[in-house]
């Protein structure tokens, strides 16, 4: 199949950046991380600004990590992070999960986290992440499921959010509730060994809420997602300030709680 990639809802504005940069290994791989070991080869797809993957890195050292995404702006922030923690043993390349420009059999471990959710087809971008695990070797995907998100105390904006981020995101040809397909996936891409779990991110911290609801409001209001959903005729100016009003809303609340479901998929190749 001739898929090519999704148009990427969140882009790259500072917003989306403070939120991905704040991600680790430890509370975003954790169930891959058991099965990491020294000397192993990783690819890292979708690798972002590359906290995750200078983590990575320091588990497989001396192995190698080379991360892709389909950003080149994106990979020199993941190039300063990795120099920034001095990391001589990951490389950077930009690369299509649909048609991965590397050969059969070349890394112990390919990792993609929230990626599948935002590709065309998460079914042909599983096949390529098989074709270039070594046999024996380790496919491994978390993605976030929108629909499954749970919050507290019941803001009606926060329900706007989450149905015009929903045909944003499936407007630009992902899947925002890919998490309880990544099973499915797995499966149609042809795995027979598949070991499926779930986790998932909770803020309900004074200072993660913060971070969470100050980090949305500007998002909404200056990334791409907001841009798209008035260009689209999908949201006004007028709803999207309601809506950063009630994440800094919620962000205020004393008893103010967000949970965000995970899925996740340990493939053996």
């Amino acid at each position: 199949m001739n898929a090519g990639p999704a148009k990427y809802t969140h882009g790259h504005h500072e917003s989306v950046l403070r939120s991905h940069q704040r991600r680790t290994a430890e509370d975003s791989a954790a169930y891959l991380l058991p099965h990491l070991k020294p000397g192993s080869s990783v690819l890292d797809i979708g690798c972002g600004p590359g906290t995750i993957t200078a983590d990575l890195a320091e588990r497989v050292a001396p192995g190698t990590v080379l991360a892709v995404d389909q950003s080149a702006d994106v990979l020199e922030v993941a190039r300063a992070e990795i120099e920034r923690r001095n990391l001589p043993n990951v490389t950077f390349a930009t690369a299509d999960v649909h048609r991965l420009d590397f050969p059969d059999d070349a890394f112990d471990v390919v990792h993609a986290h929230q990626v599948l959710q935002h590709v065309a087809d998460p079914v042909q971008a599983l096949r390529e992440m098989r074709r270039v695990c070594r046999p024996g070797g380790i496919v491994a995907a978390r993605d976030a499921d929108y629909a499954g998100f749970i919050w507290f105390p019941l803001i009606p904006g926060l329900d706007l959010w989450l149905d015009l981020y929903g045909k944003a995101h499936r407007a630009n040809g992902g899947e925002p509730d890919a998490g309880r397909r990544l099973l499915s996936w797995a499966l149609a891409a042809g795995f027979d060994d598949v070991t499926p779990t779930g986790s998932v991110w909770c803020y309900a911290t004074p200072e993660t809420r913060e971070w969470w609801g100050g980090m949305w409001a500007d998002r909404i209001l200056h990334s791409s997602v907001g841009r798209e959903l008035i260009a689209s005729g999908l949201a006004t100016p007028a709803q999207l300030d309601d809506i950063a009003a009630a994440w800094r809303s919620w962000a205020a609340a004393p008893d103010g709680w967000l949970s965000i479901p995970h899925g996740e998929i340990l493939c053996r190749a």
